[in-house]
Formats: structure tokens, sequence, C-alpha cells
């Protein structure tokens, strides 16, 4: 049984400009298992966030495929891509992206009853008790702090019982103590659901909890550690620097 839920082969993204074509990314080739986490690093600049959205179907490469489980989303139109990220994808994002106008239950219960989930409250109820906010089902975004904001979010996330999960920046907005409860938080749920968490970080400490760490630097596939499961003409390259920490900036 293949246990494969991710899979980027030679992907590349190039954005036009008035002087030259840019590339955002190059010749991107890896692949992930099942339950695996993995931290995406690397400096300012070098395309991680730009690689995150093009791996959850948020955005097109220029050229290459993406597997999501059996789904080539790279040959899908968007609403195709739309239908698998409603089906296997959950988002934490660093901006929190709560709908002010909705109570933290109804922002986690939200995506689940768009997709005709007849538990979504019971659900939202559930894991908003999992992240400590059992007492503020009720309570706007504005009424919470960015830490309890996070914590719905990240309830929102797991609440939709996804198979990859996929968090930018996820501690980003927030003080470094609240942060590593976040952290602790992220971590133990995605355990307890069995997910595969991708993430990208500046966070040293962060990205040292996952199994994997890639780092992209000038657009480019540097090095890779841990379980890696890389492919195609990177693989060499990146065999040689596997001993040799992720650069962090």
């Amino acid at each position: 049984m293949n246990d494969t839920v991710l899979r980027v082969n030679a992907v590349n993204k190039v954005v036009p400009s008035a002087d030259d074509d840019l590339a955002i990314l190059q010749d991107i080739s890896f692949s992930l298992q099942q339950s695996q986490s993995l931290a995406i690093v690397g400096p300012s600049g070098a395309g991680k966030s730009t690689l995150l959205g093009l791996l959850a179907g948020l955005d097109v490469p220029t050229s290459g495929d993406i597997w999501l489980g059996q789904h080539k989303i790279t040959a899908m139109n968007e609403e195709g891509r739309a239908r698998v990220r409603a089906e296997l994808v959950g988002f934490v994002f660093q901006t929190f992206q709560l709908l002010g106008s909705l109570t933290a239950l109804e922002n986690v219960a939200l995506p689940m009853e768009l997709n005709g989930q007849p538990d979504a409250q019971a659900r939202a109820r559930d894991y908003l008790q999992k992240v400590g906010l059992g007492q503020r089902f009720k309570h706007y975004p504005k009424q919470l702090s960015g830490g309890e904001q996070q914590r719905v979010a990240v309830a929102r996330a797991f609440a939709c019982a996804p198979k990859l999960l996929f968090a930018d920046e996820p501690t980003g907005n927030l003080d470094q103590a609240t942060g590593e409860k976040i952290s602790d938080l992220l971590f133990e749920l995605n355990q307890q659901a069995d997910t595969t968490l991708i993430l990208v970080t500046h966070e040293q400490r962060l990205a040292d909890r996952c199994e994997r760490v890639i780092t992209i630097d000038g657009g480019r596939l540097v090095s890779s550690v841990g379980n890696a499961s890389v492919v195609g003409d990177e693989k060499e390259h990146q065999d040689n620097n596997s001993q040799q920490p992720a650069a962090m900036i």
C-alpha cells in the first residue's frame, strides 16, 4: 500500500517582470508520507510561502506536477483543486484568518457546515475544548487575545479532520511564550489526529520538532534533513548536505 500523501515533481514557478522573467522556484522535487511532519525553512524571499501555496493548490506552478494523495492537482482547474482542498486539507495562517462577524464556535464550525457535515457544531465545541477555549464559544475574535485567536484557528483546522495540515508561520505573530504554547498544541493535536503536517517557519525550535526539514534558498531545494524522500536531479546534491543543519534566518 502506497502511503505517499504528497508528491512534488520538478516544480517551477516563474513570474513575468518588466525586465525579465523572475524564477521564484526552480526544479523542486520531493515526497512525503502519511503522518510525517515537515518544516520548510530558509531566508526571507526564498520562495517558502510560494511553495506552500502551490502544495496546497492555492496557486499553480509554471511547470511540474503536484499530487495530493491520488489527486494530480496540477491537472485540475480551480474548482477541482477547491474540492480536493475541502476533502484533504486544513490551514493555519500567521494572521489567523478568522471572520470578525462570527463567534469562535461559528468560525470553527463554518468550513464543516459548508461541506454539509451534520455534526459541525458538536465537533467545533469538542475542538475548542481541546484547545482550552471551552469558555469562549460565544466570543468574537476582537474579544480574544492573539494566542486565543490562533487557538481558534488551530481548532478550525483540525476539526475538519484533514489528511494534510498546512501552517504558514503559525507562531509568527505571537510572543515567544504564547508561540511555544501554540506549537505544543499544534504537535499534540497533529499526533492525535495522525495528520501530515507541513509548515513554513523561521523559528529553529519549531523546525527541530519536525521529522523532516527542507531548506529553500534562491528558489531551490538546497538541503533535506531527516527521513527524506527526495527525487529528481537535486537528490545527489541534497544527500551530500543531509548531515548539515538547515539554515535558518
